[in-house]
C-alpha cells in the first residue's frame, strides 16, 4: 500500500524547534535540531524554497550536529528585503545567522541555489566554513533553457498559486512524477500566497537574468580557492544539469569528493534520504 507522505510524519519523534531569529536585523525562520554543544551544520535550500526541504534529514544529522535549516533571505517566512537578490546578499545573511547563533564555524550544505551560496561563502569566508557540501548546486553555468523554465514555473506558481501550478513547481524538482507530494505542495502554496510574494519571487528570480547571473557565476578561480573539504553530490535525473556538470565542478575544487545518487532529481535529500544521509554524514564526519 502506498503511504501518504507528510512533513509531520517525517518529523514525528524528532526533537526539533521551529522559530525566528534576528540575523543582522532580518527576521529569519528556522528549523533546528540537535545539541548546541555539538558542531554546527547549516542546510540551505534552493530558489523559491524553504526549510522543509530538509525534513527527512534533521533527525539523522541532529545525532551529530547542532543542525539548522533556514528559510534563506527573501524566501519562505524570512523577511523580504525588497530588492533583487544576488549571491552576496545571501552570503551576508548566512554570516549574520552564524553570528546570531554564536557559531564561530559551521559545516554548510546547500542544494541548488543553496549550494551556490555555500560555495561562495567558502570562498569569501574560509575561516567560517568547516566542511562544504554542494548538492545539485547552481552557480557554475548559465543554461538559458533551464533558467527560463525556472522563471516560468516559479512565477506561474506565485502569480496564480493554485494546487496545479504549485504542484508543477514541486514535481519539476523530483525524478518520480507519479507522486502527488501533497504536503509539500500545501506548505509551499501557503508560502506563495503571502501578501507581496509575487514581488519577492521576482527578486529571487534575479539570478536567472543573464546579466545578473554572469556577474555571480563561479569559475575555476573561485572553485579553486575553496580550502574547506568538499563533497559534490549529483543525481542521475537532475533537471538543471547532467552528471558531467557536477563532475566538472568537483574537478575544479582541490581534493573534492564526488558522489552520484541514482534515481533522484533535484532533491536527493528528500527523494532518497537514506542514501543521502549516509553519504552526507560519512563525509561530514570524516569517514
Amino acid at each position: 500500500m502506498p503511504e501518504h507522505e507528510s512533513i509531520w510524519s517525517d518529523l514525528q519523534g524528532v526533537a526539533f524547534s521551529q522559530g525566528y531569529l534576528s540575523a543582522g536585523g532580518v527576521r529569519t525562520r528556522y528549523l533546528c535540531a540537535g545539541d548546541p554543544d555539538k558542531p554546527v551544520l547549516v542546510l540551505l535550500h534552493g530558489s523559491g524554497g524553504h526549510a522543509e526541504a530538509y525534513v527527512r534529514n534533521l533527525e539523522a544529522h541532529a545525532q551529530h550536529f547542532w543542525t539548522w535549516a533556514i528559510d534563506m533571505l527573501g524566501h519562505g517566512y524570512t523577511d523580504k528585503p525588497g530588492h533583487p537578490l544576488e549571491i552576496r546578499h545571501y552570503v551576508e545573511h548566512l554570516m549574520a545567522v552564524l553570528h546570531t547563533i554564536g557559531a564561530e564555524r559551521a559545516s554548510v550544505s546547500g542544494e541548488s541555489l543553496g549550494g551556490w551560496v555555500a560555495a561562495r561563502a567558502a570562498v569569501d569566508h574560509p575561516d567560517k566554513v568547516d566542511r562544504l557540501v554542494l548538492n545539485t548546486a547552481g552557480g557554475s553555468q548559465a543554461d538559458p533553457a533551464v533558467m527560463q523554465r525556472i522563471i516560468t514555473l516559479s512565477m506561474a506558481a506565485v502569480e496564480n498559486p493554485t494546487w496545479e501550478t504549485v504542484q508543477a513547481r514541486i514535481k519539476w524538482l523530483m525524478a518520480d512524477k507519479s507522486k502527488d507530494y501533497d504536503d509539500l505542495v500545501a506548505s509551499r502554496q501557503r508560502i506563495y500566497r503571502q501578501p507581496g510574494f509575487i514581488a519577492a519571487m521576482r527578486d529571487i528570480m534575479a539570478l536567472q537574468d543573464p546579466t545578473i547571473r554572469a556577474r555571480n557565476l563561479l569559475g575555476p578561480a573561485e572553485y579553486g580557492a575553496i580550502t574547506a573539504p568538499t563533497l559534490v553530490l549529483w543525481t542521475t535525473d537532475d533537471p538543471t544539469a547532467e552528471v558531467e556538470e557536477g563532475r566538472r565542478i568537483a574537478s575544479m575544487i582541490p581534493g573534492a569528493r564526488f558522489e552520484v545518487i541514482a534515481g533522484c532529481g533535484h532533491w536527493p535529500q528528500y527523494e532518497d534520504p537514506k542514501t543521502f544521509n549516509r553519504l552526507h554524514l560519512d563525509f561530514l564526519l570524516g569517514r
